[in-house]
């Protein structure tokens, strides 16, 4: 392919969904199966604050129908190495949304104005703090979604490139389309490493299988 690069192997952390579609050749069942995957976007307004400290708290989830932000992050307490200007604070409000919806198509502006809006709605802030700055950074396909059959669609992917491309190697959260952690993430990385180089035969879709990290519940 004029500009491309030949590989023996690669590995990539494409969504699921958008691999297939770059594939030559893919059969109807599965161009369904990777169709059928879907995804909730992310966005976060970022905000400075002009406070050395605000709560000991890395992160607060809000359940309050009078504000759409759902958690917010202090990243100051995840480590001062975040925050350059020691005299101040950095929150990230979260907002879960869908690419192309309202939240998602909004001015930058408005959104951090929405921000401080609820922050100060919420009286998170101390007498005499106030928001000085902010920022906003949106990230699609932040989660896979679990529902109905997305386990099946995503059986018929693996089988399908175990099959006509094994030497294409998925990994992360969007190229396994489970809700892996970074530190899952990168072991899976690790051990794709190690199987390529040392021979080994480690099964990436093994990791975090553990039930303590899904979010389900069941009708007994």
């Amino acid at each position: 392919m004029e500009g491309g690069i030949e590989a023996d192997t690669v590995i990539t952390t494409a969504a699921l969904r958008d691999l297939i579609r770059m594939l030559p050749d893919v059969p109807a069942e599965v161009q369904a199966a990777a169709n059928g995957l879907r995804y909730r976007d992310f966005l976060t307004v970022g905000l400075i604050v002009n406070a050395e400290e605000l709560w000991p708290d890395t992160w607060i989830y809000v359940h309050d129908d009078s504000v759409m932000v759902g958690r917010i992050q202090n990243f100051k307490n995840w480590s001062p190495t975040m925050v350059p200007d020691p005299t101040t604070t950095s929150l990230g409000l979260e907002y879960f949304v869908s690419e192309g919806d309202r939240l998602w198509r909004m001015a930058d502006a408005d959104l951090i104005a929405l921000g401080t809006r609820e922050i100060e709605a919420l009286k998170l802030l101390p007498e005499g703090a106030h928001v000085t700055d902010g920022f906003v950074i949106r990230v699609p396909k932040t989660y896979p979604i679990y529902d109905d059959g997305y386990e099946t669609r995503v059986a018929t992917i693996r089988g399908f490139l175990e099959t006509r491309h094994p030497r294409i190697i998925t990994g992360g959260r969007n190229g396994m389309h489970r809700y892996n952690n970074q530190d899952h993430s990168m072991l899976t990385a690790m051990l794709a490493v190690e199987n390529l180089l040392d021979g080994a035969r480690n099964d990436l879709w093994s990791i975090n299988t553990d039930r303590v990290y899904h979010e389900e519940k069941r009708k007994e």
